[in-house]
This record gives C-alpha cells, structure tokens and sequence, in this order.
C-alpha cells in the first residue's frame, strides 16, 4: 500500500502543515525526570500508550521502526491503515510517526514524540495534520478535529499515568 499524501514525513518540523490539511498540536506534561522519560520513551516506541487507551493495535514489529505497518482499530469497527515514516531515539528526545494509507479514515500524518527539557520536565508531543479520507469524515466535519484533539490529549493523560506520574 501506498501513503495518501505527498508530505511523508514533514511531522519531523513541528508546526509544518501542507496546504488542506488541518493542523494538530497537543503537548502534555508527563512528570519529571530521567526514570519518567525512560518509561515515557519505552511505552511510547512499544504501542504501549496506545493500548493502554483502549485502541486495536496491530503492528508488524514489537517496537515502532522505519516501514512498520500498524493497524490502528478503533470501537472495534472502524481499521485505520497506517505505516511509521520515521523515528527518533536520541538522549531527550524519543518518539515516531506514522502516515495514513489507503483504507484510513483520514489522510496525512501523525507523530508522538517524548522529550526531557533541561529543568527534567518531560512532555508528550503529539503533532499532525489531516483532513478526511472517507464519507464519514468529511460528514462529520469539524467533529473529527474535535475527537483528534481529544484523542491527543487522552495520549498525554495516559502515558502520565502510565509513568506513575497521574495526579
């Protein structure tokens, strides 16, 4: 299968998005700390958060990589088709991204990166852009950006309970 857009991998410049495509940045503390960051970092690269919220996933690898084909499924009805376009596994910085094929509900590109600034803060980042793909999200308008930014925030809530960080 092959991406349906033409900017794969522009998620790596936050605050990039192409020309019809709605933007998404939702940033989230996590807790503090290089035990929270590792945690963070780890549950982040294994779907773990993502499980975690209750979403389907199904991935061709245990840890997120370059090529990896994941099948997100929400409600267990609706399979969104997705491939990781890049990853990051640097000393206060560790995250990915995946862009949507054919078969997903929206089209474009999403990434979750963990990062430890220098006061040992540690935060999610969620950043994409998007617009719809099938009947029932352009249908659904601007509800769907609402549940995206939802979902987004949902990310951060629980990777910060995840980390033993929730309070």
């Amino acid at each position: 299968m092959s991406f349906t857009y033409d900017d794969v991998g522009a998620t790596r410049e936050t605050g990039f998005c192409p020309p019809g495509f709605h933007p998404l940045h939702v940033r989230t503390r996590v807790g503090e700390g290089e035990d929270v960051f590792r945690r963070a970092a780890e549950a982040v690269m294994t779907w773990e958060m993502h499980r975690a919220m209750g979403v389907g996933i199904d991935a061709s690898a245990d840890r997120a990589a370059t090529d990896v084909d994941v099948t997100v499924t929400l409600a267990g009805m609706i399979k969104a088709p997705c491939r990781v376009v890049w990853t990051v596994e640097e000393y206060r910085r560790t995250g990915w991204a995946y862009g949507t094929l054919s078969g997903h509900p929206e089209c474009g590109e999403e990434a979750f990166v963990v990062e430890r600034t220098g006061d040992g803060t540690v935060w999610l980042s969620v950043n994409a852009f998007s617009r719809p793909a099938k009947w029932y999200s352009r249908a659904a308008g601007p509800a769907t950006r609402g549940l995206q930014h939802a979902y987004a925030r949902r990310c951060g809530t629980v990777l910060r309970r995840l980390c033993g960080e929730d309070t």
